[in-house]
């Protein structure tokens, strides 16, 4: 098992946990040192907040460990390529690599429909590794809303 995948595999723990109580299971961790400073999930259900993304929560997490704004030498392991907002939060708070599982057709900002992160209009880049576990990535994210449609199915019958 590499590094990466080492990792990764602890942003899969957190992408259960958001599956447990409901939210989009997408997972994040955050490490500096070769060390899990910050971890996150999911939490837009839970609290109500747009910016609830798992990549929210750990980099507010990883502000407060190391005091600090500015995350230049962490590294990010998401389980689910980042949307727009949270390549904006990666930007500006200077994060130095990103890795993640599963590409997101809909919203993904870093390659899929553009890559923000490799944008050199910005005043910072971050290094990309995509692809680290995607299948089991996408996988937990099918599964869940597979689930989630049979769900609302089942429950739209017994009201009928």
């Amino acid at each position: 098992m590499t590094t990466d995948e080492y990792y990764m595999n602890l942003a899969l723990d957190q992408a259960e946990k958001a599956a447990v109580v409901g939210e989009v299971p997408i997972g994040a961790v955050i490490v500096l040192n070769d060390e899990v400073i910050a971890t996150g999930f999911n939490k837009r259900e839970t609290l109500q907040l747009t910016s609830s993304h798992a990549e929210f929560m750990a980099i507010e997490k990883a502000n407060e460990v190391i005091g600090s704004w500015r995350l230049e030498d962490c590294t990010l392991y998401v389980t689910l390529e980042p949307c727009p907002m949270c390549a904006g939060a990666i930007l500006q708070s200077r994060i130095k690599k990103v890795v993640f599982g599963a590409s997101d057709p809909k919203a993904g900002c870093v390659g899929t429909l553009m890559n923000l992160l490799n944008d050199e209009r910005f005043n910072h880049q971050c290094e990309i590794e995509k692809g680290v576990l995607e299948e089991r990535c996408g996988q937990m994210l099918t599964q869940f809303f597979r689930d989630l449609r049979a769900k609302r199915k089942r429950n739209k019958s017994a009201d009928n």
